[in-house]
């Protein structure tokens, strides 16, 4: 028995085995009919169950009610939706008998509107008080004489019309140069308390430029607002209208299509885009060499009838095209130069409209194969009924223009010659170069030729006035600073999108315009021989004249030709291109303009163009503080009174803080004395006393070490000074015993440069060009120069002894105190003049 019942095991297993083995076999024999037949089966039956499921939805579902039930129930129930009386079948079948609705566009009252949709008859309760807003842009000041003369004859047009019900306003007059765009232009101004129920009407007055203006940043914050996402699309419905305007030259530009009024086109595009197509009166149009005058007074009397018309209405009324809701036309669109089946119509010429819409469905239904025989046969055949002057078209695969297959149009130059902004400038003094840079001597040259002074550069840094280029390669900024002494003059822009100039050809450009203006004053009286000779020989370059620089897109190679020639680089940019500032290779110094300490001031001392102006503001002072050690930088503070010096020093150490820069420049703004600052907001009062600048400076150095900074006044500049009894109503000095400085600038400078108990703020330039050349990394205090003049430092005014003082007629000699225990040496500079002030750059 022991010994069967293992064998009797081992023969279980066997046939097990067997048994096994065998239908592995059969399962890898048979089975991808296997899986193919059972994927069969339950595909099969998931078909099944859904159709089932179906059918028995069908057959739940109500049986449908007769029709002859149904149309009988209709018509005992039908009504006229207007009285709300019943409409019996006969009379229904009357109806029926009637031509169709042909709507006509007439205007219908506000009250007609209520009555319809409330079922009453009401009186119009249109707004008590109408607000009219008068916007232009003005380069030469012949727009701006033509908008002020427009606001006073249309203020006594609407006192002597009978508005009905609506209370006229006095129009108010603004310049899109100094207005933030935000406040207008993303949603409609809200009534002020004083007058409640109140409607705003927008008008414009723009002329054309062929250059860009405020008017092409103007045009691009209405596309970009229509484009946003985040703004409704016609977010300026609320306003009661809108009409625009426009100054041309026909003799440059003879039709519209080639140009004229082409910027007032553009804007009403965008308006009629942003207020629901609320163009109260068509787009004016005059010749400023013909007849502007004339066909502005026709506009005026035209806008003024149709307010009138408005008030006795209760509105512009609708249906009608441009004059509220287009309810029965879609030419708006297509006027505005909208897409039209993929075409892009410009929207003045009507005559051809409809011929160019047949065309462009005509071509649109070819297909992509046949793009080859297309582009055979000629883009010409394809939209051959578009004018003649037609620009070339972007191209696509359903679109082709006339003229080379082009997909970019060529850039324009930012200066042209023919440019009213070309004139202004050559006639302030600068030479242009190329198509976007310019030279410029600036006073201090002027005055260190005679021996007379330099500017604080000298006193800081050692830079020999005579010695120094005052140059820029890019005329254009994206600022419109309250203090600019370039007001409306030269370019603005966000982004550079104009003809570019080799580097080259602005180096030797600026260079030769410097040394022509240096020979033009060989004649002048009190010119040192020595110091006239030495001028020719460039040693510095204050990259600072007007406009933004580092804008320009070969800044590096730019620079890097500076200093192959050992010329040193001070560059000054205004924190607002941080990827530019970024990529910027080492200069001599780097500067940022801090021009406020918050966001809202920044806003109105800078009026920036972008829209994130502070965000870039922030990031720059990143990029500064982590170039901190690898060249110098500096941080340039403007105090402009009633705008960034009240309760800010605490937001200015703040600044200090997170940019940790080098040096710190403190200067009182300059007020260069012409209108265009007064229009601005900028006189005299807004210029801070010598004494209100050294408190300044004294709490921003007391802030700065409360937060542990190693900081300290260094040196001065306080060269100039007023005589009260000469220029008390010119400068409204305070206190007529006591002599303020009109000019100066305070150095707050990082202990770093603090040797031996002495400050070192000097260059040694020199040194600076042997560690560039080496091309190993160096830091600031590797060219740090000799130590601070002593007439330099804080408290000894800055004034240069080996340059002689000169004393106007009216000015008094002696030592001078000023403040709290400064004294400034003997004698006393007087009076400012307008080409005084005008002679420099924002650096």
């Amino acid at each position: 028995m022991s010994h069967s019942e293992p064998d009797m095991m081992n023969s279980l297993e066997e046939n097990l085995f067997r048994e096994i083995s065998e239908w592995l076999a059969l399962w890898h024999r048979f089975r991808v009919l296997t899986l193919i037949f059972t994927f069969s089966i339950l595909i099969v039956v998931r078909t099944v169950a859904r159709l089932r499921h179906n059918r028995q939805k069908l057959s739940g579902s109500p049986r449908p009610a007769s029709p002859a039930h149904s149309l009988s129930s209709a018509e005992e129930k039908w009504e006229n939706p207007v009285s709300g009386d019943p409409v019996s079948p006969n009379r229904k079948s009357a109806l029926k008998s009637l031509p169709p609705k042909r709507v006509i566009g007439t205007k219908q009252t506000r009250s007609a509107t209520a009555a319809r949709v409330n079922g009453t008859n009401g009186s119009p309760t249109g707004p008590s008080r109408i607000q009219v807003l008068v916007f232009f842009s003005s380069l030469t000041g012949n727009t701006e004489k033509s908008a002020t003369e427009f606001t006073r004859k249309l203020s006594a047009s609407l006192k002597a019309t009978a508005l009905g019900s609506w209370e006229p306003l006095e129009p108010q007059l603004h310049d899109l140069s100094y207005i933030d765009y935000d406040d207008y232009f993303i949603s409609s101004p809200a009534s002020p308390n004083s007058h409640p129920n109140t409607e705003y009407f927008y008008l414009f007055l723009l002329p054309t430029y062929n250059i860009d203006t405020v008017l092409n940043t103007f045009t691009a914050h209405l596309q970009e607002t229509h484009h946003d996402f985040r703004i409704d699309t016609a977010p300026l419905s609320s306003l009661l209208g809108y009409s625009v305007f426009g100054f041309g030259d026909r003799q440059g530009w003879p039709s519209e299509q080639e140009g004229f009024c082409s910027q007032a086109l553009e804007v009403d595009k965008w308006m009629a885009k942003l207020t629901g197509k609320k163009r109260a009166f068509p787009l004016g149009m005059g010749d400023v060499s013909l007849d502007a005058s004339e066909r502005l007074d026709e506009w005026r009397s035209g806008i003024v009838e149709m307010l009138r018309e408005a008030a006795t209405n209760g509105g512009l009324g609708e249906g009608v095209v441009g004059s509220g809701d287009a309810l029965e036309s879609d030419e708006e669109d297509i006027d505005s130069g909208e897409l039209v089946d993929g075409q892009t119509v410009p929207g003045d010429i009507g005559k051809s409209r409809t011929k160019r819409r047949r065309v462009v469905r005509e071509a649109a239904v070819d297909d992509v194969e046949d793009l080859g025989r297309l582009l055979q046969k000629g883009a010409g055949d394809i939209v051959g009924e578009l004018p003649n002057h037609a620009g070339p078209i972007a191209i696509d695969f359903t679109t082709y223009g006339k003229g080379p297959l082009s997909t970019t149009p060529p850039l324009k130059e930012m200066v042209p010659k023919s440019s009213p902004t070309y004139t202004a400038l050559t006639k302030q003094g600068y030479t242009i170069v190329g198509s976007h840079s310019g030279v410029k001597i600036c006073r201090w040259t002027k005055s260190a030729l005679r021996g007379r002074g330099s500017c604080y550069k000298f006193s800081f840094y050692g830079i020999k006035s005579h010695l120094c280029m005052e140059t820029t390669p890019s005329l254009s900024c994206s600022n419109k600073c309250v203090f600019c002494w370039r007001h409306g003059t030269n370019p603005v822009g966000t982004t550079w999108r104009w003809k570019v100039d080799p580097p080259e050809k602005i180096f030797e450009g600026v260079k030769d315009g410097h040394y022509r203006k240096i020979k033009m004053m060989r004649g002048v009286p009190g010119i040192r021989a020595d110091r006239f000779a030495e001028a020719f020989r460039i040693r510095h370059c204050a990259l600072s004249l007007v406009g933004e620089p580092i804008f320009y897109p070969y800044i590096n190679e730019f620079a890097a030709m500076l200093h192959k020639e050992h010329i040193s680089s001070f560059l000054v940019c205004n924190a607002q291109h941080p990827d530019q500032l970024a990529a910027l290779k080492p200069v001599t110094q780097l500067y940022v303009s801090i021009d406020a300490s918050n966001r809202e001031s920044l806003r109105r001392i800078d009026r920036p163009l972008h829209r994130d102006f502070w965000e870039r503001f922030q990031r720059c002072l990143d990029i500064l503080r982590e170039k901190r050690f690898r060249q110098r930088t500096v941080f340039r503070l403007t105090l402009v009174k009633g705008f960034n010096v009240e309760d800010e020093v605490q937001g200015y150490a703040d600044l200090v803080e997170k940019g940790l820069p080098c040096f710190v420049e403190v200067k009182g703004v300059t007020y260069c004395g012409t209108s265009s600052s007064a229009g601005a907001g900028l006189t005299m009062q807004n210029v801070p006393f010598y004494e209100e600048v050294s408190e300044f400076v004294v709490a921003l150095d007391r802030a700065l070490r409360k937060r542990g900074l190693s900081y300290g006044i260094a040196a001065e500049h306080a060269h100039r000074t007023l005589s009260p009894a000469k220029e008390q109503e010119t400068w409204q000095t305070r206190d007529g015993d006591n002599l303020t400085l009109a000019s100066c600038c305070i150095l707050l400078a990082s202990t770093r440069f603090l040797i031996n108990e002495r400050w070192h703020t000097v260059i040694d330039y020199s040194k600076f060009f042997e560690l560039l050349e080496s091309g190993k990394e160096f830091a600031p205090e590797d060219y740090i120069g000799p130590p601070t003049p002593e007439w330099a430092n804080w408290g000894n005014g800055g004034f240069d002894p080996a340059d002689t003082r000169v004393y106007r007629k009216g000015g008094s000699k002696g030592s001078l105190r000023i403040g709290e225990g400064v004294t400034i040496g003997s004698g006393v500079l007087i009076g400012l003049n307008e080409d005084e002030g005008q002679d420099g750059g924002c650096g």
